[in-house]
């Protein structure tokens, strides 16, 4: 039997555009994914679309069939802006691999051009092998909400936040940071990551609203922080281009411990403060940890820090694992004792994984029985992982592979 044929669908009208059909609110918010350059380019699909490019909700000036450096577009987005004029922007977006010192004064204009236009969230991304200055004058809008910071020199006034109002999430990625202070009151979420500050005394952090923050891997002298009430995760890496480092750690431990004295130990915070990072964020219930050994911070913080009251988890490397007296790590399970909910401790010294948990049915020990779960992880059973169990078993701590 001779299959059966389809019928034919009805033939669609040529030169429809279907696209175009849609609300100009809709294309307009469709255009500001587009790089600038191709939003540019529609203006020649049809008569419809000749001018919807002008009211975009988002410029992305971004590298761009061979034009990576600002100079390269620059003309462009002079021309963008004049013809776009000042309507609202929710997102905009500078990415840009090159740039020479004729260019600074242009990213600053389009920067500035932005908030005039009561932009929502702000990104300026340069990938470069020099940072790009940023003028030193705060930003004023009440609109910003978001602001992401890439390969730009920071100074003077520019983190001064308190003419935003709204601001909430705060990223800086290797950026210079050289301002005395960081201040905000209405920022939730604050990333400082492979930033660095070649001043002499610490950049100060007043964020009293952050729920979560991380430092990671600054380089210069550690950003000195100041109460953050509110916080519910914290993760501190110190990286090696830390300055706070004992350069009589290897010889005689830390300074101070035996009567003697160095420069990085003993001014540590700046004489402003009795600690630079662990008093600010130990109302955290989520805490991360890390140092290379010699680093001054966590060691001198936990002699004048109040207890972890709220922690849940915290995780820690090989820095708190030294032997043969485990001072460090002492210390801050000391200052671990949750009574507000069962916290757990990693230590992150290799790959493998062995937990264990405190022991009710032994005798009672000055670390919390509201510690619910230690788990070390390793690849090699080596002397000092066998130092810190027998360590850990002090303090009726039981632990079993899994």
């Amino acid at each position: 039997m001779t299959p059966c044929k389809r019928g034919k669908k009805a033939p669609t009208a040529a030169g429809v555009d279907r696209i175009g059909a849609l609300p100009d609110e809709i294309l307009h918010h469709l255009l500001s994914f587009l790089p600038a350059q191709e939003a540019v380019r529609t203006c020649v699909l049809a008569r419809g679309w000749r001018h919807l490019w002008k009211f975009t909700t988002g410029l992305r000036i971004v590298e761009f069939e061979g034009a990576r450096s600002v100079q390269d577009v620059r003309k462009f987005v002079d021309y963008l802006l004049i013809l776009r004029g000042d309507g609202g922007l929710n997102t905009f977006e500078v990415e840009l691999s090159e740039f020479s010192e004729d260019d600074v004064l242009y990213v600053n204009l389009w920067t500035r051009f932005a908030v005039f236009c009561k932009v929502r969230a702000l990104t300026l991304h340069l990938h470069h092998n020099k940072f790009l200055d940023l003028e030193g004058l705060p930003l004023v809008s009440r609109e910003l909400r978001t602001l992401d910071l890439r390969g730009v020199c920071l100074r003077r006034a520019f983190l001064d936040f308190s003419s935003c109002p709204t601001l909430e999430d705060l990223k800086m990625q290797y950026c210079q940071i050289d301002v005395d202070k960081i201040s905000s009151l209405s920022l939730k979420r604050l990333s400082i990551i492979f930033c660095r500050s070649d001043q002499s005394h610490r950049v100060r952090v007043s964020a009293p609203c952050l729920i979560s923050f991380t430092l990671d891997s600054f380089a210069g002298r550690t950003p000195l922080l100041e109460s953050m009430p509110m916080l519910e995760t914290a993760v501190v890496e110190l990286g090696g281009a830390c300055s706070d480092f004992c350069h009589s750690y290897r010889t005689r431990g830390f300074c101070g411990a035996n009567g003697s004295r160095c420069v990085y130990c003993f001014s540590y915070n700046d004489e402003s403060s009795n600690t630079v990072l662990l008093g600010a964020i130990y109302n955290a219930k989520h805490l991360r940890l890390i140092s290379p050994l010699g680093m001054v911070i966590f060691a001198r913080d936990l002699k004048s820090c109040p207890t972890f009251n709220k922690l849940k988890t915290l995780l820690l490397n090989g820095y708190w694992c030294v032997g043969p007296d485990f001072d460090a790590l002492t210390c801050i399970l000391k200052h671990s004792s949750s009574r507000e909910a069962h916290s757990s401790v990693c230590f992150r010294v290799h790959k493998v994984e062995m937990k264990g948990s405190y022991s009710s049915t032994e005798k009672p020990t000055e670390i919390s029985e509201h510690l619910k779960l230690i788990s070390v992880k390793y690849n090699v059973v080596d002397d000092r992982v066998l130092q810190l169990l027998k360590f850990m078993c002090t303090f009726n701590i039981r632990f079993s592979f899994e």
